[in-house]
């Protein structure tokens, strides 16, 4: 069996139109290879990330990781932080850890390798390049609306109605 199959499209631009707004990492270099820290064998730690405020009228962030390239057709949820303070432009290497190592009020959903906690780059060996798009959801509300029991998907439905401005940075990763 193979897994040669098309590039997935990068999906942010499929979704409605908001400002973008800058998201930077000591971590993570845009457009270039994660390092062994964000690979899930390896290091699987969260990488530092620090933003922009988000546009006028933000209350709170959410931060996201997606995988769209893993051979599957909903693509590969590793991160999801969700209800970070307004007040708060950055998470520092290993916020990803446990809800205890998040700003007060923020929490983890449950990542697509079933853990309430960042999950690092794991493409199957031989696979094409996978991107991992980091993302900062500036969000209209102080609370997004879910619990820690929601799913990445039912998260990703309530942004697409709160969300007032999106900062992106893309790692990859290959085997």
């Amino acid at each position: 069996m193979t897994l040669e199959r098309p590039v997935t499209p990068d999906p942010y631009p499929l979704l409605p139109a908001v400002p973008a707004f800058r998201v930077t990492s000591t971590d993570v270099i845009d457009g270039q290879p994660l390092t062994q820290s964000q690979v899930y064998a390896a290091g699987n730690t969260s990488p530092e990330l620090t933003w922009e405020p988000g546009p006028e009228g933000t209350q709170s962030y959410v931060v996201t990781c997606f995988d769209p390239d893993a051979p599957i057709p909903s693509g590969f949820w590793h991160w999801v932080v969700v209800d970070i303070p307004g007040d708060v432009t950055s998470l520092p290497a290993g916020a990803g850890d446990s809800d205890a190592t998040l700003p007060d009020g923020a929490f983890h959903v449950r990542n697509d390798f079933g853990a309430a906690e960042f999950g690092g780059a794991a493409p199957p060996e031989g696979d094409q390049v996978h991107r991992y798009f980091f993302v900062v959801h500036a969000v209209k509300e102080p609370k997004l609306g879910v619990d820690a029991d929601a799913t990445p998907a039912v998260v990703g439905f309530n942004l697409a109605f709160k969300t007032l401005g999106r900062a992106i940075i893309t790692g990859t990763y290959a085997f």
